[in-house]
């Protein structure tokens, strides 16, 4: 009974052991069941974020190798633009040199301007002399021709002035329009074969002589100015030797009655005493019709002419011309 008891006490010890056991284990069963939930949920959890993170991590090395790549251009594009902007510093350089040298070359120019613009100066300084030297000479050519003028065109003022003297004097005695000569005819003057000046003649040279000597005596030809000539002309009749004798007398004649005219003044007859000439021509200028026959009445006749002072204007053109080529 008491090995009863104790099978007993041991077959209740064993069911209850085998009780304790079943739970145990179903404890240690949901203990292991949950840690499997938990390490499934863990694991689920774990891969779930580890696909999550090896998204994310694919997507940041996706974006990693995106900005790489990104990053890879800008420092190719950044390189690029470093090359051309080493290119430009380049160009700059050589902009600069180039400045430099051209800056240099303005100095040097500015410098050579101002030179030009010195030596300009100098220039203009010796063109407004030139220039007034010109003006000058210009002047003094001007009135050196006025004076050539003068000096040729002096015969023809006489002229004019003698013609309008003795057509102012109602006197007909023609003067020659070139040479200035006033003929007049010896009949008035002399007899045939005579040389003593008759009334008429004397009458006629009252007249003429004053008028004549008023214009060549004035004080504007006194420089030019250099004979008055009393010619005495025949015909052929008779020999030369007579006629030239004859033709001298009656010039003479003329010339004294010139001289010793009363109503001349002392300075005419002073003057006239230094510049007055009688000649006698004979028959060596002789005067002839339109048929080419000598013309005794024209032929017989008394000239009065007038020179200039021909060595003295020679003289005074040479010194103008010296003048204008010392100039």
């Amino acid at each position: 009974m008491a090995r009863q008891r104790i099978h007993n006490r041991r077959a209740s010890r064993g069911a209850q052991g085998g009780q304790s056991w079943i739970s145990y284990s179903d404890m240690m069963a949901a203990l292991l069941l949950i840690f499997v939930l938990i390490l499934t949920y863990s694991l689920y959890h774990y891969f779930s974020m580890l696909e999550t993170k090896t998204k994310e991590l694919n997507n940041a090395i996706t974006l990693n190798i995106a900005q790489t790549e990104e990053l890879n251009a800008k420092e190719q594009a950044l390189i690029i633009i470093q090359t051309d902007l080493d290119k430009l510093q380049d160009t700059l350089s050589a902009k600069e040199e180039e400045l430099n040298s051209t800056q240099a070359i303005l100095i040097v120019r500015e410098e050579e301007l101002e030179n030009a613009k010195a030596a300009l100066l100098v220039k203009q300084q010796a063109l407004d002399e030139a220039t007034a030297r010109l003006e000058e000479q210009q002047l003094a050519l001007a009135s050196q021709a006025r004076r050539i003028d003068d000096l040729i065109g002096i015969r023809t003022t006489m002229i004019r002035d003698l013609s309008a003297s003795l057509s102012a004097a109602n006197m007909k005695a023609t003067v020659d329009p070139n040479t200035g000569d006033i003929v007049l005819d010896s009949s008035v003057f002399f007899e045939t074969g005579k040389s003593t000046i008759k009334e008429e003649g004397q009458a006629l040279l009252d007249r003429f002589i004053p008028v004549y000597l008023d214009v060549l005596l004035r004080d504007k030809y006194a420089d030019y100015l250099g004979e008055i000539i009393i010619e005495g002309h025949t015909d052929s009749s008779g020999s030369y030797q007579s006629n030239l004798k004859l033709s001298q007398d009656r010039a003479l004649q003329v010339a004294l009655y010139c001289l010793n005219m009363p109503n001349l003044t002392r300075a005419q007859k002073t003057k006239l005493q230094e510049i007055l000439t009688a000649k006698g021509r004979s028959y060596s200028d002789l005067v002839y019709d339109a048929n080419g026959n000598e013309d005794p009445d024209a032929s017989r006749r008394v000239e009065f002419k007038f020179s200039l002072k021909d060595s003295d204007m020679i003289e005074e053109l040479n010194r103008i011309m010296s003048e204008q080529d010392s100039n």
